[in-house]
This record gives C-alpha cells, structure tokens and sequence, in this order.
C-alpha cells in the first residue's frame, strides 16, 4: 500500500512541477510569438501602439540612418535601461519609460541584435515584445523601393 501511495504523491509532484514550470513559462512561451514583418510594424507605428527600439549604436543610425519615430537604446543598455527609474529614463532617452505592459518592438541592422534584447526584455516581465527581424536593411529596402513607386 505504500508503494502506491508513494507512486501517487510522486506523480501528484510531478503534475505540480509540470504544471509550475508551465505556469513560469507561460509569459516567455506567449510573448515569442512570430517576428513582425515590415507592413505590420509599419501598422503599428501608424497606431502610436508601440515603442520601437533600435539597439543599433549610435553610430550605425548615424550613418545609416533609423526607421521614423524609434529611440535608440543601444544592446549593451537595454536591460539597464529597462530597470531604469521613470525619472533617469527620460533623462537619458528623452522618452517615457515603458511599463511592462506597454507594447516594445526591437529592431536593429538584421535581426540578430534585437532578438537578443527582446530576450532581456522578456526576462525582466515585459511579455508584450515582439521582434522585427528585417530591421533597418529590410525597413530602408522598402522604404526605398515605395519611394520609387510614388507610394
């Protein structure tokens, strides 16, 4: 008889176990969803729905210019910065701060960057990000190529 009942609490922990780490990763598993693609961000930005940051360097937006309306916060910063208090943020990005449910996209040059630092975002609790993988090559491609068009 001990043995079942032993059986049946290891089980019974287990389900708990499973049903916890579930339970943790359900903010990660929903939140990483498919990257954004050129006209969805495009939508969003139209909407004023959300905060696009560029983790390029300051540098590269320099050079090569940024997609209108994103602030720069550069990789190595953004998981500082997104601990920031509301007072020092503004200071230094000349921007609000977002809260963890405000709705962030991350671009960078191609994708690589940025997937990074939705990751840090993600794990400091801001479950409403979203990554554009095409980032400034593919946003300048397009952009380029609607200009051409007269659209």
């Amino acid at each position: 008889m001990e043995s079942t009942t032993d059986s049946a609490r290891v089980g019974e922990s287990s389900r708990k176990g499973l049903n916890s780490i579930k339970g943790n990763c359900h903010n990660f598993c929903t939140a990483v969803h498919k990257d954004v693609t050129y006209e969805e961000l495009k939508n969003l930005l139209n909407s004023k729905k959300i905060m696009l940051i560029d983790v390029r360097n300051a540098s590269e937006i320099l050079e090569n210019g940024k997609i209108p309306g994103s602030i720069n916060i550069p990789l190595k910063e953004v998981g500082e910065a997104l601990q920031m208090n509301p007072e020092d943020f503004r200071e230094k990005y000349n921007e609000i701060k977002p809260s963890k449910s405000d709705h962030l996209m991350f671009s960078c040059g191609a994708g690589m960057r940025s997937k990074k630092a939705l990751d840090i975002a993600l794990s400091l609790g801001f479950t409403k990000s979203q990554n554009y993988a095409g980032g400034w090559k593919e946003w300048s491609t397009y952009e380029h190529t609607e200009k051409k068009q007269g659209n």
